[in-house]
């Protein structure tokens, strides 16, 4: 049973007591992400969330790495476009320490600025790396070109000029402006030993006031049917197409996911059977999604020799015609919701998974929504539901982006 404690300065936790586990898994999760971002600040996110491991007033950066290894605590962060997580996953009977560690950090670091000019050197070299990994160069420019000069088209990492202007005061007002007591959820899973709870709440009372952050209002993202083409030193096409997707709380999201399973999101799906099976066009080929508080986008992604690409592209749109025109059978639908059936089930077996539900399940819905409660809508959709995704998605106009050898 998952429960919920909202503190007096308005910081949520969701807990979850796993008896039969000896781990715990702790996150802090912040409600924001790079799309939070002014043009200026792009990548200020990411930079934070980097910055929070590099010392606090009683730990330098190697002083946290080897507190943390020696209880063996596996910890790590995230940043996306709507959220940043910090998280550790520890034996029960070192999990309070571990929660101290990651408390000193998000309240006492230092952003000392040798440390943050080192930082912003390993920044430089994560951007280049990603550029370097054509699937995910591909991704982000396609993002680009579906929301130009919008901050959900923005990168994640940002760029290097605006990483250069980073300052210690930017990233302290940023925090002051974004990491608030009511914009936060902590969740935390498996063996809770009594007081817990409590011990966090204590723990997490250090926050410099308890003002609410300003209420951020976003414009409407505004798809584009924009197309990039990048040529560079490579052996392989990457080719990544876009249309516009569904918000996080859109009614239809199950029927889209199950669409997107049938389409390309499987080994039996219609993209991967006609373009690598039957075709051997590609080695790797498939469709899938991505949903936030007001857009979503349905992405297509093929990796091929660049003689084949022109061929590989047109293939991709004739399995986009079939699936208009004759829609998804019976039995089709019957494998997906299995498929989704079993990565829901199986995707909640450790204390990382069940911490992870609850946060999402807190930060969009507010309260606990039970499996049950999924594999029921999921039991709901049906061929008509999934025609109505496909006549939604795909009657739209499409972004592209291609990456091809010089």
């Amino acid at each position: 049973m998952v429960e919920k404690k909202v503190c007096k300065n308005g910081l949520r936790i969701v807990s979850q007591h796993m008896p039969n586990v000896r781990s715990v898994s702790f996150g802090i999760w912040v409600n924001v992400g790079s799309r939070y971002e002014k043009a200026h600040e792009n990548g200020l996110t990411h930079f934070i969330e980097h910055m929070l491991f590099k010392g606090t007033a009683k730990r330098s950066a190697k002083k946290i790495a080897e507190d943390f290894d020696r209880i063996g605590a596996q910890t790590n962060a995230f940043t996306a476009k709507d959220q940043t997580c910090y998280f550790s996953v520890a034996l029960d009977h070192h999990i309070r320490e571990t929660i101290e560690i990651l408390a000193d950090m998000f309240f006492h670091s230092t952003f000392d600025e040798g440390e943050m000019e080192k930082e912003k050197q390993v920044i430089l070299e994560e951007i280049a790396m990603s550029e370097d990994t054509p699937d995910d160069d591909v991704d982000e420019r396609l993002w680009a070109e579906m929301f130009p000069n919008q901050p959900l088209g923005a990168p994640i990492l940002g760029t290097a000029d605006t990483l250069a202007s980073f300052s210690r005061d930017k990233v302290q007002n940023f925090m002051r402006e974004h990491y608030t007591a009511d914009q936060i959820v902590i969740s935390v899973a498996g063996n809770l030993d009594d007081g817990l709870v409590a011990f966090i709440a204590e723990l997490f009372n250090q926050f410099a006031n308890d003002k609410q952050r300003k209420e951020i209002t976003f414009d409407k993202p505004v798809f584009h049917a924009g197309h990039t083409v990048k040529k560079t030193q490579i052996e392989q096409a990457h080719l990544a197409i876009g249309y516009p997707g569904l918000a996080i709380d859109s009614e239809h999201l199950i029927s889209h996911m199950v669409m997107n399973n049938i389409f390309g999101d499987s080994m039996s799906s219609r993209l991967f059977q006609k373009i690598r099976e039957e075709k051997a066009l590609a080695y790797t080929v498939y469709s899938y999604y991505s949903a936030y508080a007001d857009a979503g986008a349905f992405m297509i992604y093929g990796g091929t020799s660049t003689a084949s690409l022109k061929l590989m592209e047109e293939t991709i749109f004739d399995v986009i015609e079939d699936f208009k025109e004759h829609g998804v059978t019976q039995e089709e639908l019957t494998s997906a919701k299995s498929q989704i059936e079993s990565n829901l089930l199986l995707g909640l077996e450790t204390s990382y998974d069940f911490m992870t539900r609850n946060a999402k399940n807190e930060i969009l819905h507010g309260y606990d929504r039970s499996v049950e409660e999924s594999l029921k809508e999921l039991d709901h959709v049906n061929v008509a539901s999934i025609q109505q995704q496909i006549d939604t998605v795909f009657n739209n106009k499409y972004a592209r982006s291609l990456i091809i050898s010089e």
